[in-house]
């Protein structure tokens, strides 16, 4: 029984169809998920995915089916029919393409849209300056994301990028670091820029990428959902030890990220007991002998009670 080939032609392309659908879906080429902008770039990665598998199988199974069927026979030598084209597929199959662009266009628009991409994107000047004036000088920088509430405000991170490294400062704290902590499920602002030369901030966990642009602020801001810890990498070519400049975004708990906050604030509002290193000619005998006081068990009375000798009794 011969099989019609429009029925042969339905049945492969609601295997097509489906295998597209199948693999669009759990291809697994895409890290882990950290934020809530991730979520919409994987769904245009999985369309172009779905896309791209149907039009793989359909055009190399068009292939391998005409390489078997209409193959040279043995001892044939005749030429092929002679064939001038055919201005239907021809149109058919430039249209296809051309619709298929606009359809991803417009996805990828709305997504960026979604992100907060054609936002206003609002930076703070921390500088010392501005400190001490009681304010922050507020002007429009490039960027993505604007994801903050009044109930929710956003972390805000002013990030440096140099040749070869990333330098975090929280103004907020006064914190310095080398490595980017940000609390679950709270707004963070990065307000980034360069001091030498172009780099870009990219963690593709979080599905963002931002250029560190010199003399020119950018603003990059996310929400992360997901605890961990995520590769920070520069994605523009950089200089010679492009490759070596990484650094780690640490996503953490409230509490974790609270006892971070605490564990590095400044040396000059840490506890002279947890001190790594103060000057002793701007401490007053009490202050001084106040740590080594309290490992000895005596109290502040008594630590009064030698400064005031040894004042009294100097050598």
């Amino acid at each position: 029984m011969k099989i019609p080939s429009n029925i042969i032609t339905l049945l492969v392309g609601i295997v097509i169809t489906l295998a597209s659908l199948w693999y669009g879906q759990n291809h697994g080429l895409m890290p882990v998920a950290a934020s809530e902008d991730a979520q919409q770039v994987d769904n245009i990665f999985n369309f172009m995915m779905t896309i791209a598998t149907g039009l793989f199988l359909l055009i190399e199974g068009v292939l391998v089916y005409s390489v078997i069927r209409f193959r040279r026979r043995k001892g044939d030598t005749t030429d092929g029919p002679p064939i001038e084209g055919n201005v239907p597929l021809e149109i058919l199959w430039t249209a296809i393409p051309t619709i298929i662009v606009f359809i991803l266009a417009l996805y990828s628009f709305e997504a960026y849209n979604n992100m907060g991409g054609l936002d206003p994107v609002i930076s703070r000047d921390h500088s010392p300056q501005q400190i001490a004036m009681g304010g922050h000088q507020h002007q429009m920088a490039l960027g993505i994301g604007n994801s903050a509430t009044e109930d929710n405000p956003a972390v805000m991170v002013d990030v440096k990028a140099i040749q070869y490294a990333w330098i975090f400062t929280y103004p907020e704290t006064g914190i310095v670091s080398g490595e980017l902590h940000v609390p679950i499920d709270r707004p963070v602002q990065l307000n980034i820029d360069a001091g030498d030369v172009l780099h870009a901030f990219w963690v593709p966990q979080l599905r963002l990428k931002q250029d560190a642009i010199p003399g020119r602020e950018a603003v990059l801001a996310f929400t992360a959902n997901r605890e961990g810890d995520y590769p920070i990498i520069c994605a523009e070519l950089c200089g010679a030890y492009h490759g070596g400049m990484k650094s780690v975004l640490h996503v953490d708990s409230p509490e974790a990220y609270a006892q971070w906050e605490e564990s590095n604030k400044p040396v000059q509002e840490a506890k002279i007991g947890e001190t790594a290193m103060v000057a002793p000619k701007d401490m007053s005998d009490q202050e001084f002998l106040s740590p080594y006081a309290e490992d000895m068990g005596m109290n502040p009375h008594m630590v009064a009670e030698l400064a005031s000798n040894h004042s009294d009794h100097p050598l």
